[in-house]
């Protein structure tokens, strides 16, 4: 249980939020929500005790177990999969404290901790890391791939594949997300669905927290508060509430009014100015009510199109890839003004080179692009917020678009984007990673393209710049090809999918729903097809494969039975020193030179020993890895 009792937060002298108390409960799914800059990930810091409340108390149960997703990765010579397992924690202590017991030759210390790794479930851990790297969209002969040999962003997957692997009582995670595409979003999805800890969530993905939570902690107006039920039930109780907020205040001003016309009316008069002074102590005592306000910071729209040429942009026959591989074969596609097509498919099966060779950010290796006269191409992707100018400001950028532009007119457009006052002239490098994507949507949404090429547009956008941003697409007169993982964001503003997988480009008949199906019967389809190249190995083919890998562990196998018979040969002859030792006739004055003989021999078969079974253990270890 995670207690919160009157907590306030600051920043400096800013208040993130006060006199905020909520429970979280075991085995919940507590979803964050509110602005950025609210207070959200400042809360998670405080329940992993990297800061402290500056009012209040926040107690939690002693020794829990608490998982999180790194921000830094550094880059390292380490196998990813081994990366993911240290995400196991005490896992990983138990494996130190057995190799102790190993080298100070402690059998039973061995055997306890033995049994303590079939509980924790430590011979298994390789498989688990192996599961959760595939379905956050590792291929198997990535697995000891070096973590410094990845991006930023696979780096990132790498982390949250080893907070997954963490046994925790409690997982915090903040913006999962944004590093994933729709297959490994919709399998995380799954995955914290079964997740029996405590969970706690930012996230600005409307159809991730209304399937994952069953609580809402949303932060506004320097308060937090927990609702029960999902994002669609908090968005349904929280517009309730405003309302009644709403009429609460009317009333209120109301009442205010009429206080105050009368105390205007007849303060001045001696027989009215007791009942007067009366009102006036009343109007103070008087807890105002706030005015209910939901007005988003967003305001935006795309201007209206003139003619369009009909196609806008087609693309005949083309094969798309890098190098000699073609990871797109045959590709036609045909965009016309008012075409609304979210692109769906596996990750690597070419969905981003696809919007790349339709915006001529990249040539395809055959096939033609036809553009229609008077095609204006807004493309977004996430490596265009690495082109800003960092030393210049929002308005710069506008500026050297439209130099005949008044600074008015500019900056109240901007205004739109929530780029006010003083901001507007700031450099751009400070700015976080959800401030450069709306700089550079305003950028695009300015220069009135009609065909827009949007891929993964709303990484590091909150949920309020998403809405506005479903809102101005919605009402988009032009073409748009969408790839995102944000499945509100597809069903708001496309009417059409097309599926880009196993080399093709093709319509998909179906919705989001039925894509997430495709998906499940594809794994099947492949574990299947595995299954069946396997049973479908004669047993005369059996046996001769299983000869041939005799043959070529040949040496192995010596190997490993000279060591089998060493250990064995040292055994005996240790049992048989043991038993001539016994003898009390030896420790007569008379043998004492047999003594010294036969203890001299044991010293050298006990070293003797010790070394062959080394020996027989790397044995047995190099044959299982040549397996």
């Amino acid at each position: 249980m995670l207690n919160f009792k009157n907590i306030a937060l600051r920043r400096g002298v800013r208040v993130l939020f006060a006199n905020s108390s909520f429970t979280i409960h075991k085995s919940q799914k507590v979803g964050f929500t509110g602005a950025n800059g609210a207070g959200k990930s400042s809360l998670f810091a405080m329940v992993r005790d990297e800061l402290h409340p500056d009012e209040g108390e926040f107690s939690m149960p002693p020794n829990l177990e608490i998982a999180h997703v790194a921000q830094e990765t550094p880059a390292i010579a380490r196998a990813a999969i081994d990366y993911v397992v240290d995400g196991d924690a005490e896992l990983r202590r138990v494996q130190a404290s057995l190799a102790v017991a190993e080298a100070a030759n402690d059998g039973i210390r061995q055997a306890e901790l033995h049994t303590l790794l079939e509980t924790i479930g430590g011979y298994t851990a390789q498989a688990r890391a192996a599961r959760l790297m595939d379905g956050l969209g590792f291929r198997p002969d990535q697995e000891n791939k070096l973590v410094s040999s990845f991006s930023g962003g696979w780096r990132m997957r790498l982390n949250l594949a080893q907070a997954l692997m963490c046994r925790s009582d409690v997982l915090l995670l903040d913006e999962p997300t944004n590093h994933l595409d729709l297959d490994a979003v919709i399998w995380l999805q799954d995955w914290l669905c079964k997740y029996l800890g405590t969970l706690l969530l930012i996230s600005h993905d409307r159809d991730f927290l209304d399937t994952i939570t069953d609580h809402i902690v949303h932060i506004e107006n320097n308060k937090a508060e927990i609702y029960t039920g999902n994002y669609s039930a908090f968005e349904k109780m929280r517009a309730e509430k405003l309302a009644q907020q709403q009429s609460a205040y009317l009333k209120q001003q109301r009442e205010i009014a009429h206080i105050q016309s009368f105390v205007d009316r007849f303060k001045a008069q001696a027989t009215k100015a007791r009942q007067a002074q009366s009102r006036i102590k009343a109007l103070e005592r008087m807890e105002l009510i706030a005015q209910a306000h939901v007005d988003s910071p967003f305001d935006f729209s795309f201007p209206s199109l003139g003619r369009m040429p009909n196609p806008l942009l087609k693309l005949e026959k083309a094969d798309i890839g890098y190098g000699d591989k073609a990871v797109i074969k045959n590709a036609s596609l045909t965009i016309a003004p008012g075409n609304r097509i979210g692109l769906l498919g596996p990750n690597g099966a070419g969905k981003s080179s696809l919007i790349k060779v339709l915006a001529g950010d990249m040539a395809a290796k055959t096939g033609t692009r036809l553009m229609g006269e008077g095609l204006k191409i807004g493309y977004f992707a996430q490596h265009q917020l690495e082109q800003l100018r960092l030393d210049e400001s929002p308005l710069w950028h506008l500026q050297q678009l439209d130099k005949q532009a008044t600074e008015k007119d500019l900056r109240n457009f901007l205004g739109g984007f929530d780029f006010q006052g003083d901001k507007v002239l700031e450099a751009v490098k400070p700015f976080s990673g959800g401030e450069k994507a709306r700089l550079v949507l305003a950028i695009l949404v300015y220069q009135n393209p009609n065909l827009l090429l949007l891929d993964e547009p709303t990484n590091h956008l909150d949920l309020e710049m998403r809405h506005a941003l479903s809102v101005a697409l919605q009402d988009f007169q032009g073409a748009m090809v969408v790839v995102s993982h944000d499945r509100h964001l597809l069903r708001s503003v496309t009417d059409q999918l097309i599926l880009v997988a196993d080399g093709k480009v093709q319509d998909f008949d179906g919705d989001l729903d039925d894509y997430r199906n495709w998906l499940t019967e594809q794994k099947k389809a492949t574990e299947k097809s595995a299954t069946v190249e396997t049973a479908t190995v004669s047993r005369k083919d059996q046996r001769k494969l299983d000869a041939e890998r005799r043959q070529r562990h040949k040496p192995l196998y010596d190997s490993l039975k000279k060591a089998e018979l060493a250990v064995e040969k040292y055994h005996q002859e240790q049992l048989q020193l043991v038993q001539e030792l016994a003898d009390p006739a030896l420790y007569d004055d008379l043998a004492k030179n047999r003594l010294k003989e036969l203890l001299d021999r044991k010293i050298k078969v006990d070293k003797a020993l010790e070394e062959a079974e080394m020996a027989w253990l790397d044995a047995e270890e190099k044959l299982e890895a040549a397996k």
